[in-house]
């Protein structure tokens, strides 16, 4: 078989350009992947709680880091224990202890990472970008619940201990669209 010079450079540059659409699209398609599946630990966002609470317990833990910005960020409980399907309502605290507001966006994630796919939030500061004030102090909630449906998977089932860990990242790079809550700072930082 031969092929001419035409039919190979169409190939190659065929090739190409769908490798090149594969890497563009690889961080959207691995997210979305991480969110269906919750594989690596990935949380997932439910509009209401379970029908069933269980009695079997866990224990959730919670821990809080910052990259990249000045903000003072803490758990206010650094554990909680509860039944598998009730709602937990756990707060986190933010501050500002400069003079000048802060854009940030949370991650998040929960370890063990096979927890992810039964661990689901209600409500989380976590959704949207959040401008902090200077020399602000904010109490974030979160509102989530262990679904039953782990006591199914013979791994999960024997968790004692879930950890949700959230990470405050600067987003003054950030494209997306501002929320409610950070034009509103941002206003409000403005003399006026």
């Amino acid at each position: 078989m031969k092929f001419s010079n035409r039919t190979i450079g169409l190939t190659a540059g065929g090739v190409f350009l769908g490798m090149l659409g594969l890497a563009f699209m690889a961080e959207p398609l691995y997210k979305s992947f991480c969110q269906i599946t919750g594989f690596g630990g990935t949380t997932r966002i439910a509009t209401r709680a379970p029908d069933t609470i269980l009695d079997q317990e866990i224990t959730m833990r919670f821990d809080a880091n910052v990259a990249d910005t000045a903000l003072i960020f803490r758990p206010l409980q650094r554990e909680q224990t509860v039944k598998i399907g009730q709602h937990g309502l756990a707060f986190y605290e933010v501050e500002n202890p400069t003079d000048k507001p802060i854009r940030v966006i949370a991650s998040y994630n929960v370890t063990p990472h096979f927890a992810g796919p039964y661990f689901y939030k209600l409500e989380c500061f976590c959704f949207e970008e959040r401008v902090i004030a200077p020399f602000e102090s904010k109490k974030l909630p979160i509102v989530y619940f262990v679904s039953p449906d782990m006591i199914e998977d013979h791994v999960a089932s024997q968790l004692e201990t879930i950890t949700l860990s959230y990470t405050f990242f600067d987003s003054s790079t950030y494209k997306g669209p501002l929320n409610q809550a950070a034009r509103g700072a941002a206003n409000s930082a403005s003399p006026g």
